[in-house]
């Protein structure tokens, strides 16, 4: 099982808009063979001292069976068009791929 966590990095003011189209491919992602959970995160506005502030990012938490599953995922029609939609809303993404530590 792999874990994604991707940082969506948002242009100031565009984050609902983001949050609306990532929350239409959403049901799209999550009927994909091999996909666990597909949850978009956003930061939470703690004031605390220790905690990095990212108030124009989406984070996606992502489970996959597989990377054949998440290479399938990335070239699924509806992620093109979602990507396509959302693409000058977007600064920056980062993919993080992860599997449980042994």
């Amino acid at each position: 099982m792999l874990t994604v966590v991707a940082e969506i990095c948002i242009k100031p003011g565009r984050r609902q808009a983001v949050l609306d189209a990532i929350n239409t491919v959403i049901p799209l992602v999550l009927a994909e063979e091999g996909c666990h959970q597909y949850d978009a995160l956003v930061d939470h506005q703690a004031q605390v001292p220790w905690k990095h502030n990212s108030p124009d990012s989406i984070f996606m938490l992502e489970q996959w069976t597989s990377l054949r599953h998440l290479e399938q995922h990335q070239q699924a029609a509806h992620m093109e068009t979602h990507r396509a939609r959302i693409k000058d809303d977007v600064q920056d993404v980062k993919i993080l791929i992860l599997e449980a530590a042994k």
